[in-house]
């Protein structure tokens, strides 16, 4: 029968740790497990990453549409709605958005965006005076301040997407669940989303935020910031986009656009707010290789090195469109397969000591961006940010050390830090 998977599936096993010794032993035994849900069908698990590269590369036996990129199934009247997100799409579809993203990225944009991140970094870094706590107050700002440069939000709404994000991905934790975090000021935009926040009900719940209903005041946002984009331009990216005709002659519609604003106000903000810290674990659990760095300077290889090590996003799903057998197990047509990045990420098989922290390793084998079609659109600007903030950190008089235990966000999706108290000592 083997070794209990249930265990990863459980949020609660993560406010402790990734539980990594069961996932070596679970890899151990088989590539694809079965995994009982207490409220679904259940699902396989992929855990190693020869298997994981294979299900991302082939959309038409393990699809992202059919039944969206979540473990849990959308509710019927949600599916419909949630297979208009570019993340849970599959080709054609999926390419013709992609390409015109790609497109609105130019050269010039990446580059004006590389060195306001730089500029950004020095000044968050500059805000460590004694004891500090990274996750909040250094790293969860540089994602914001890049995705408010990408959309051209003004500054004053910044504090909105650090409160669309933390209900979205937070969903399984009770205390980001309902965030409600204070901006100092709002735009006009966001002054007539805020009206149609939800509220908690009678046992402190908010609606499902995966889903339209219960995110209205993003939707508001994003449907207004979209019509300003199309009929006054600015320099930012989505503005570019908005202005982009494909091959067939189609622009961007707004509800695109509003979709888009949800995947990068959550996916693009939580996938740094969450590697950036745990970046900062990684070096300050291991001072020889803090020290190393600091010598050699190797930032771009330990960056890669943080990623594979820490990986963000745990896990994404897909559904298998037939009959098929992955690893020798078979697997029918509706079948949910989840591919397990935080298995593969330390699969014996691909890395060498898995489970050590190593910034000299060679970079380019993590799958913490995905794979296939579905390769993180923003992975060059994710590394653009964390080579920014480490190379900010390592300039600083000392290192940074622990002044207290992180606090981990409850959830079996994202590897989520919530606090990390740091301050600075010597060398």
């Amino acid at each position: 029968m083997g070794t209990d998977a249930a265990p990863i599936l459980d949020p609660d096993t993560y406010r402790t740790a990734v539980p990594h010794d069961l996932l070596r032993t679970l890899r151990a035994e088989s590539a694809v497990r079965w995994v009982d849900e207490p409220d679904g069908p259940g699902f396989w698990a992929v855990l190693r990453h020869a298997e994981v590269r294979h299900v991302l590369r082939s959309p038409d036996v393990y699809s992202s549409q059919l039944g969206a990129t979540q473990i849990r199934d959308p509710a019927p009247e949600a599916l419909t709605y949630v297979r208009r997100m570019m993340l849970n799409q599959d080709p054609p579809d999926h390419n013709r958005l992609r390409g015109l993203l790609t497109r609105a990225f130019t050269p010039r944009a990446i580059a004006r965006l590389t060195d306001r991140i730089d500029g950004w970094a020095r000044e968050l870094v500059g805000r460590i005076d004694g004891e500090t706590d990274f996750a909040k107050d250094v790293a969860a700002d540089l994602p914001l301040l890049t995705l408010a440069e990408v959309f051209g939000v003004p500054a004053e709404d910044r504090w909105l997407m650090f409160d669309w994000s933390n209900r979205v991905i937070g969903f399984q934790d009770d205390e980001y669940a309902v965030s409600d975090t204070p901006g100092a000021a709002s735009s006009e935009l966001a002054q007539r989303a805020l009206r149609l926040r939800p509220k908690p009900d009678a046992d402190g719940r908010m609606p499902d935020p995966r889903t339209r209903a219960g995110m209205p005041d993003l939707y508001a946002y994003a449907h207004d910031l979209g019509e300003v984009k199309r009929h006054s331009p600015g320099d930012d990216v989505m503005s570019t986009l908005m202005s982009h005709v494909d091959d067939e002659g189609g622009r961007v519609s707004i509800e695109e656009f509003e979709n888009l604003f949800w995947l990068f106000s959550v996916a693009g903000n939580e996938t740094l707010r969450n590697g950036i810290p745990g970046g900062m674990i990684a070096l300050m659990s291991h001072v020889d290789s803090y020290r190393a760095l600091r010598a050699t300077g190797l930032v771009d290889q330990a960056v890669e090195e943080m990623l594979r090590w820490w990986t963000p996003v745990m896990h994404f799903r897909r559904t298998a469109t037939v009959d098929t057998e992955l690893a020798g197990t078979p697997i029918a047509a509706g079948s949910k397969v989840v591919v397990w990045f935080s298995s593969a990420n330390r699969d014996e098989r691909v890395f060498r000591d898995p489970d050590t922290f190593d910034i000299t390793r060679t970079a380019g084998e993590h799958l913490s961006f995905g794979h296939g079609p579905h390769f993180c659109l923003g992975a060059h600007l994710a590394r653009v940010q964390l080579r920014a903030m480490f190379r900010a950190v390592l300039d600083l008089p000392g290192r940074l050390t622990f002044a207290g235990e992180p606090v981990r966000l409850r959830s079996n999706f994202q590897n989520g830090i919530k606090s990390l108290p740091v301050t600075l000592v010597d060398w």
